[in-house]
């Protein structure tokens, strides 16, 4: 699982049939020191996360996976957390706490 910040939305005249009444949100990826990462990118919205966010993503297969009924969708990125609470400890490491999202993974 990957950390993001939403940063806006992406508007689509156009989507694949299965992913019809999914928001697109850009998202900024962040590093192990939530700073960013690289560029932003568009994810799949599955929480019903808002602008400013601090979201646990999933890539890949897992991504199309997030999709509540849909075996296979196009999606490479998708938000699948939002993050109530996040304590780092000495080591690096991070305890976070989900809200609980509409995802089974959340």
């Amino acid at each position: 699982m990957l950390f993001g910040r939403v940063r806006g939305v992406a508007v689509s005249t156009l989507k694949y049939p299965n992913m019809e009444g999914y928001r697109l949100l850009v998202v900024e990826p962040l590093d192990r020191q939530l700073k960013p990462s690289g560029p932003l990118q568009v994810a799949v919205d599955v929480v019903e996360a808002n602008q400013g966010d601090l979201c646990v993503m999933v890539r890949s297969r897992e991504a199309a996976l997030s999709l509540p009924g849909h075996k296979f969708v196009p999606v490479d990125l998708a938000l699948v957390g939002l993050v109530d609470e996040l304590t780092q400890r000495p080591d690096g490491e991070f305890d976070f706490t989900l809200k609980k999202g509409v995802s089974r993974y959340s």
